[in-house]
Parts: C-alpha cells; structure tokens; sequence
C-alpha cells in the first residue's frame, strides 16, 4: 500500500511538474517566434516621391504615448508620435495633403486639442487636409472639437451631427455599502480632494460638484471657441449651433458645420484628385520611416503613462495599460541628466496621479536635473493631475493642453471595512495580530480606532504639507497662495495658466521648442528627440519579464555556440551521443 501512494502521489507530481514545465517551454517557445519576427526585417515601407497625401484614421483608439513592449500588438500610432510625424511632413517636399477618418463618438479632449493642434500647423506649411465623418454620432463635442479646422469637412449624408456637448457619469457607492453594511473611512487633504467620494457618499458634495462642472466648463468653452474661429463663427453663434443639436446632414451643411455631403469613397478620390495622387499613404508607415532617421543636437524624450508606482513597473509582455515605475523614469531622468550628449529633457507626462513616495523620488530626479544644469520642460498629456502635478512641478517649464486635467494638489488615504458585509453571507474573517496599535490599521476588518485615525491624519498631513511646500518652491509661488489654489481641486490646463500652475498652452511640439530655446539652441534648428531610456529589444524584454541575467542569457549563448562547434559535435557522436537537429540523445534515451 505504501509503495502504491508512492507511486500514485508521485506520478501527480510528475504530471504537474511536467505541465509546468510544458508551460514554460511554450512560453519561450512563442517568445522566441515573437522575437524572430520582431527581429526580422520587413521592407519598408515605400513612400510615393511626390504627392503624397497621408491617412489618418481617427476612429482607432490611441495612447498618449507608444507601449514600452516590444511584442506590443500593432497599436495605432500615439499622440506623441502622430504629432512628431505631422511635424515631419510640414518640411517634406513629397507629402501635399491629409486625409482624415473622423472619429464619430468622442476623443479625450487633450488629444483631440493636440490633433486639432497639429493639423492646424499642417495645413499652415501649405498642405490641405481632408475629413470625413460617418456622422459625428455621439453627443461628446471633442470628435469635432478634433477636426473642425480641416480644408473640407465631408459628413455621408444619411449619418447625423450630434455632438451637442459634454457628458460624463460619476458612480456613488455610499449607499451600496451602507445598505450592506459596509463601512468607508477616509481622510482628505482637502475638500476637494473628491475621489474618495465615490466610496463614502451617495451622491456629489457641494465641491465635488463645482470642481466637476468647472473643469468640464472649462474644456467645453475651449471647444466652442476653438470650433469658432475655425468655422468663421462668433463664439456665441457657434454655441448655439452646437447645443442646438442634433441635425440632420443637411442641416448640418446649411448651418455650416460641415462642407460636403457623401461618402467615404469620395471624399477620399477628393483628397488624391487635390494632390494629383493615386494612393493615400497610412500614417503609421510615413511615421514609421520619417522619425527613424535624426540629427541635430540630442534633446532626451523620457515619457510615462498611467498611474505613478515604485520600482520598474515594466509593461505586460503584449502590452496593455502601464504605469510609471519610479525607479524606471528617475533612473533614465538621471541618466540623461548625466549624459553629455543630451542638452535638455522634456518629460510628457499623462497621469492621474499615484503612490506619494513613487512621486516624490521622480520629483527629486527631475529637481537634481536642473541642479546639474540640465533643463528640463514638462509635457502634459491627457492629464498630470495629483501625483502627476507633484513630478512636474519642480521642472524649468510647463506646458500644458487647455484641456488637460491637472492640478488636484492634495492627498488621500482610506479603506473599506467589509467585516460585516461578508456576514450577512456567512462569512466570518476574524483579524488577530500582535504589535502595536496601528498595525490592523490598513484591515479590511475592522474600523479605526480613534488613535489610528489621528495617527493617519499626521500621516496625510505631512505629506500635503510637502506636496504644497514642493510645488511653491518649484513654481516660485507664496505657500499662501498655493493652499488656495491646491485643496485637491482639479483645474484644465487654461484654469492653470491662469493660476501661475503651468507656463504655456501647447503640446509636444512647444514644449520640445521650449526645451530647444532653454539649451541654447537656435530656433528652427532640427534635433534629435531621443527616448530615454531606448525601447527595450524582444530579448531584453524577455529577460526582464522571467528574471533571466545578462550573465546567464550570455552563458547560454556561450555553451550553444560551443555545442555547435564541429570538433565538439564528432566527439559526442564518438561517444554515442548524437544531435538530431535541437534535439540531443544519449544512447540510453534511444527509442525502442
């Protein structure tokens, strides 16, 4: 009996074992196909010597910047990269025109302003662009917000205009949790610090509300205004019509929201017939060329999205939603800092915000930067709002969207007590711990005593206290004046200029302008727009993600190449032992 329980537990474990071990192997088995194709050198793509009219395709949802991953799936091209490549095409003699899909239901607002943005110095260089809209279906005004400053904007004319203005939705679990018995407790710095509200009340506090509708007041007005001056409309005029919606595309057309009626296919042969093309050109394959080959003086790009959080935070193998790691962005901030070579950083930032401490070791990178001489100008994304203001503001100069989400200069901490929810289910998690008194404090089980609270309190409140001292310090502003202006209120990136928050309205382009003239360079000059740190190989990728050494990735190479050597494969077949492609026998593992 005990041989067959052996026997039995044994041959389970081999199975897991080998199950594993399968895993494993088919892990770095695909790896390794990814890498090979990865590695593998496609043709470029070939761009039209003359007349060429780029496509754009702006229905694809994008990130502000491109995955860190090289076994990313093939994302759309990023903000960042779409706007360097717009750039580009300003001053090449081939590209006439653009030809834009529109998106039909709604872009964050800072990209659609930094499209918008971007198009409109593309059609300044003497290039036309093109839109067409299968409607502009949904009621967010950012679709055309994107696109209304286009040579020709064509709509089909069986779809609808229905951008009318903004909307958004705010979910309040308050009375969920009260009803079964749960229990929230936070502490905010300050009152307008209004995350936790979605755990603590029912519905919006006085604050959260005026904070909510200021911001969004704020990015609808820039719209309207923006809409205006590209449509030739008084700012009044253009409101109206756009909260007037829907219309139908006639209507649309007689109201002067779009130019052309009709379908895709000839809004297209429209674009081609204006440059005398007979094919468009995608972005991503213009992009993919144009921005491969730079000189001029090294100017580093160091770039972080999502939240803030400690150590490396690498991406997912395929991509994904990533995070800034601080280790990661103040060891390339340093890094670049420290190289020769680079005579400015700009820092694009889209967060909305994090961990207080993974902040604050990126702001002391970004602060001993500038002490090396090194200036550094920050570029805001979609948003660079708590955390995401905190590494920003100790930088030489800010730039911001109008619409970007930014500010929220305060501090939160809390949890939710599920002791008595889990209960009413007959689950029982009784706590039990030894120590001191704050050491059940972070429990999902129990309540704060009133110590614990105070003691929290403390916490927080030092580290507002530093978060509102680092930013008077960076921006030179009275601490006075930043305690009113911070209270964890968020502001858009007109409300901050204003506020003395950030220095100027733009995007990508003026802030790698700001970086330009800081260093010392002469305006108009090209320069090479470095990513620090550079995108990791398949490989090294690779080796991050299964904690494979340099040393021994460079040991398994060395003994490879030493097993395929002639002299040491006639002294295994001498000894019996033979190589059958990858596979290596030993004559007591031949088959039968």
């Amino acid at each position: 009996m005990k041989q067959f329980w052996v026997t039995f537990f044994g041959s389970i474990f081999g199975v897991i074992v080998g199950s594993v071990v399968t895993m494993v192997l088919g892990v770095f088995l695909i790896a390794g196909l990814i890498a090979s194709a990865a590695q593998s050198s496609d043709p470029a793509p070939v761009i039209p010597s003359a007349n060429v009219v780029l496509s754009l395709d702006l229905r694809e949802a994008r990130n502000d910047q491109p995955s860190r991953s090289p076994f990313a799936f093939a994302d759309p091209l990023s903000t960042v990269d779409l706007v360097r490549a717009l750039e580009r095409a300003e001053g090449d003699s081939r590209v006439s025109g653009l030809f834009i899909r529109a998106n039909e239901y709604g872009l964050p607002p800072a990209q659609a302003e930094e499209i918008h943005r971007a198009i409109a110095a593309f059609r300044a260089s003497g290039r036309f662009v093109i839109v067409h809209a299968q409607g502009f279906e949904g009621t967010s005004a950012t679709n055309y917000f994107a696109v209304s400053g286009a040579d020709e904007i064509w709509l089909q004319d069986t779809a609808t205009f229905s951008a009318s203005g903004l909307y958004g939705e705010v979910p309040f679990f308050g009375g969920l949790l009260e009803r079964f018995e749960g229990r929230a407790e936070f502490i905010q710095f300050e009152d307008y610090k209004n995350a936790p509200n979605s755990y603590t009340e029912a519905g919006f506090t006085d604050e959260h509300r005026e904070a909510t509708l200021g911001y969004f007041t704020g990015i609808f007005d820039t719209i309207i205004e923006t809409a205006a001056t590209d449509r030739g409309q008084t700012p009044e005029a253009m409101r109206a019509l756009i909260e007037d919606a829907p219309y139908s595309a006639e209507q649309a057309l007689e109201a002067g929201l779009v130019d052309q009626l009709g379908q895709v296919v000839d809004a297209r042969q429209a674009a081609l017939d204006r440059a005398g093309a007979r094919q468009l050109t995608d972005i991503y394959d213009y992009a993919s060329s144009a921005l491969m080959h730079q000189s001029g003086p090294i100017i580093a790009l160091i770039e972080g999205q999502g939240a803030i959080v400690t150590g490396n935070a690498p991406p997912g193998l395929f991509g994904g939603d990533e995070m800034i790691g601080s280790d990661l962005m103040s060891e390339s901030i340093l890094n670049a800092a420290r190289d020769p070579n680079v005579r400015a950083i700009v820092l694009r930032i889209d967060s909305p915000g994090g961990s207080s401490i993974a902040s604050d070791q990126v702001w002391d990178a970004v602060r001993r930067a500038r002490e090396a001489g090194k200036p550094v100008v920050v570029s805001m994304g979609g948003a660079a709002a708590s955390g995401g203001y905190y590494i920003a503001a100790p930088a030489d100069y800010i730039v911001s969207n109008a619409t970007t989400i930014t500010g929220s200069i305060g501090v939160y901490g809390g949890k939710i007590n599920l002791h008595d929810t889990l209960g009413l289910v007959g689950v029982n998690i009784e706590p039990i711990s030894v120590g001191g008194d704050f050491t059940d404090a972070y429990s999902g089980q129990t309540d704060w005593t009133d110590a614990q609270r105070a003691e929290l309190e403390s916490l927080l409140g030092d580290i507002y206290a530093d978060f509102t001292e680092r930013v008077a310090e960076g921006r030179v502003i009275p601490i006075e004046r930043v305690l009113e202006i911070a209270r964890g209120r968020v502001w858009t990136g007109a409300q901050a200029l204003e506020l003395g928050l950030v220095d100027e309205i733009g995007g990508m382009r003026e802030a790698v302008a700001a970086a330009r003239s800081l260093a010392d360079i002469e305006a108009g000059t090209p320069v090479n727009l470095r990513r620090y740190p550079a995108r990791p190989t398949a490989f090294e990728a690779f080796q991050a993600m299964f904690g494979v050494t340099a040393e021994s990735a460079e040991t398994l190479a060395q003994l490879n190449a030493l097993m395929e050597m002639p002299e040491v494969r006639a002294a295994l077949e001498a000894r019996g032992m033979t190589g059958r492609g990858n596979e290596l026998r030993t004559p007591a593992s031949q088959p039968n």
